[in-house]
């Protein structure tokens, strides 16, 4: 059979749950902070979190009937949502304050009124950025995620013959293994950027519930508990950033006030 025991059981059907459980713990946790910069009444990274989500159980359902290709347009979306996410973030710092309380631009795009600029323009604005020069370095040394785009693009737009047949679960294909690895490969690289810049920018997204917990129970809060780190932030820091880019890990952890381990 073309989708055998070893693609069933393959790592990147864990791998995309565990992703999946992170972003809904995050959203959740993050509810409560209000985004600065719009008239939202609430976060609005917390439903973009539980978009992503959701993006992710959709590559998980189509990557388990062997559509490899379609997975791969779907990872695109996912990059996608990751430029965005980063770039709202970064242009409402950049440009919040007591005299500019509301960001036109990123408030329009909120209430459907007007568009976010394309993709290349984001992707260069975050690139550019001053707040974001240590990570951008470690992340681009080489050129790991321009070609993880061009492999989403590739997949995409058809634009080699094999790309049309990683969507066909019913023929023989002897790189099919090779090419679930190299899809699992860059899934844990774009997860890796998207954990590098949300808690470089956002340090106070790691937070556990123990300060406000307290708070809400009538309690003085424990000493210092609002630097305590979510154990679900800890856990990926450990198992993903820790084990594959140590780098990555000790520029976060030496730039935030957080008590990450």
């Amino acid at each position: 059979m073309p989708i055998d025991n070893l693609y069933k059981e393959h790592q990147v059907f864990t791998q995309l749950s565990e992703y999946a459980d992170f972003y809904k713990s995050l959203s959740f946790s993050i509810f409560g902070f209000i985004t600065q910069g719009t008239k939202a009444s609430c976060n609005i990274d917390s439903y973009m979190y539980s978009s992503i989500k959701g993006t992710l159980e959709s590559i998980k359902d189509i990557l388990s009937k062997g559509r490899i290709n379609d997975a791969y347009a779907l990872l695109r979306k996912y990059y996608d949502s990751i430029i965005i996410n980063v770039y709202t973030n970064l242009y409402l710092k950049d440009n919040f304050n007591l005299e500019n309380f509301v960001i036109e631009k990123i408030d329009n795009w909120i209430k459907g009124k007007k568009k976010l600029p394309e993709y290349r323009i984001m992707s260069q604005y975050i690139r550019k950025s001053n707040k974001l020069s240590e990570i951008n370095v470690l992340l681009f040394g080489d050129k790991t995620y321009k070609n993880i785009r061009n492999r989403c693009n590739d997949h995409m737009h058809y634009n080699f013959y094999q790309n049309m047949l990683h969507n066909d679960n019913e023929i023989y294909l002897k790189n099919r293994l090779e090419s679930l690895n190299l899809f699992s490969k860059d899934l844990k690289n774009i997860f890796i950027l998207h954990f590098s810049y949300l808690f470089y920018l956002n340090g106070h997204y790691m937070m556990s519930s123990d300060y406000v917990d307290s708070l809400e129970c009538g309690m003085i809060p424990e000493e210092d508990s609002q630097y305590y780190v979510a154990p679900f932030i800890q856990k990926m820091f450990e198992e993903v950033m820790k084990k594959n880019r140590i780098d990555l890990a000790e520029k976060i952890k030496n730039t935030t006030s957080m008590r990450l381990e």
